[in-house]
């Protein structure tokens, strides 16, 4: 699986997340600690909001430890609000298109998880993206898919809620033609003021996410795993979880699909 790491607070350098911390998001690309796979060589991506509505966005496929033009723009690039994903492909192709985050307008999106059988209904999840919405669809990735079913679903006004139909969409999908696990789900998505994530899956084995304050930032971190080893101040999210961070401030409501029939 993924790992991933969000923040939202005072600007810092993207390195003080990606970088620079002993258990940091490059480092996790080499050496993951709470995933079945360790290793996630299958390209990054960083989606980082500035002074426009819109976030610049940075993907290429090759593994995060290995591109110096990431670990430049790191270094000199500060930011109130970004994304940043190292990608384990769980059957799509290493491309650039595939690699995370997404985004749409002013919306970023990341995923880490996996949508069991995905390739079995592969067809019937691109059919649920509408027309208006689909040229936007660059990559293969069920993540990209379920990001762009979410807008359609009323993201703009209601991230929680069209997350949560969507979500149920593609969980019915897997249910009817796939195989379990039918959906591990840890997700962040960010409008350009506000962070969102979630924690969720079908079975009791949804994968790992947490987040901590820093009053020496001023900020707010989310993440798949610790950025230090032996920090013991992180907060587990709970599964079945859905976080809104504004601030300082932390919401956390449940997320619940609602349960939607798909014919087989």
């Amino acid at each position: 699986m993924c790992r991933w790491a969000a923040y939202i607070g005072q600007p810092i350098f993207l390195e003080d997340i990606i970088s620079r911390p002993g258990h940091s998001l490059i480092r996790q690309s080499q050496c993951a600690t709470q995933c079945h796979t360790a290793i996630n060589a299958d390209g990054f991506g960083i989606a980082w909001y500035g002074e426009k509505p819109e976030p610049g966005l940075y993907r290429d496929a090759m593994p995060a430890w290995s591109d110096q033009n990431l670990k430049s723009l790191t270094a000199t690039v500060k930011s109130r609000l970004f994304l940043a994903h190292v990608r384990a492909s769980t059957g799509t192709a290493s491309s650039r298109n595939n690699c995370h985050p997404f985004t749409h307008g002013r919306w970023s999106f990341m995923h880490n998880g996996q949508i069991g059988g995905y390739d079995a209904f592969r067809r019937a999840a691109e059919m649920m993206i509408p027309d208006d919405l689909y040229p936007f669809r660059r990559g293969a990735t069920d993540s990209e898919a379920l990001f762009l079913v979410a807008i359609s679903e009323g993201l703009e006004q209601d991230p929680k809620g069209a997350l949560e139909r969507a979500t149920a969409r593609f969980e019915a999908l897997a249910r009817a033609r796939g195989h379990a696990p039918y959906l591990r789900l840890t997700a962040a998505l960010a409008d350009g003021e506000r962070l969102y994530a979630v924690r969720y899956s079908s079975d009791d084995q949804a994968p790992t996410l947490y987040h901590r304050w820093s009053d020496s930032r001023m900020g707010q971190a989310v993440v798949s795993e610790p950025l230090e080893e032996g920090e013991h101040d992180w907060s587990e999210i709970p599964q079945g979880a859905f976080c809104t961070f504004e601030g300082r401030d932390v919401r956390i409501e449940p997320f619940r699909p609602v349960a939607c029939s798909i014919a087989a």
